[in-house]
């Protein structure tokens, strides 16, 4: 018999949230990234793969739920699908972008323009953020709850000691 007691209802969507947010969040991200984000391809380890969450790592975290070898495959095709629609969404954001700085440096910018092409942008930021949560509900049925709750402990001690770095008081001046 499994001794394993779940948190209340409540606590157990945020944690499934934040689990999920971990598991597939950072790595959808890093995976759309064009030429592996800052430093380059390589930057990382891994053509293509950076901004924190290689393979590597996604398999590291795998690795901390003892995930079988049939739920490393799919969170993986998960990941690299909506990766692939998220780089494409990107892409098409870069050109609303370019059309932004056109605007601002005319001679007399066009509040209307600027408010259509604003809501063409929240329109795109709403269709990638279906598509995450998409992926984030396919990675949540691969998982087992045991396995979800484990991602929100660890993301939660993660984020716990990036909070403490970030409060700490920079060092004094040498001199």
């Amino acid at each position: 018999m499994n001794s394993f007691t779940l948190p209340s209802r409540g606590l157990r969507g945020v944690i499934l949230g934040a689990a999920i947010a971990l598991a597939g969040g950072a790595s959808l991200t890093a995976w759309a990234v064009p030429d592996g984000g800052p430093g380059g391809p390589r930057a990382h380890g891994a053509a293509g793969f950076g901004w924190g969450a290689s393979p590597r790592q996604l398999d590291r975290m795998l690795d901390s739920v003892k995930a079988t070898d049939a739920q490393r495959s799919q969170i993986k095709q998960i990941a690299q699908a909506a990766a692939a629609d998220l780089k494409a969404q990107r892409e098409a954001g870069k050109g609303l972008r370019e059309q932004q700085a056109h605007l601002f440096t005319q001679p007399t910018v066009d509040a209307q323009a600027v408010e259509a092409l604003r809501q063409q942008m929240m329109a795109q930021h709403d269709q990638a953020s279906r598509r995450m949560s998409q992926a984030l509900v396919d990675a949540s049925r691969v998982l087992t709850v045991e396995q979800r709750v484990q991602l929100a402990e660890r993301m939660k001690s993660r984020h716990e000691r990036m909070e403490r770095h970030h409060r700490a008081p920079p060092p004094e001046p040498k001199g």
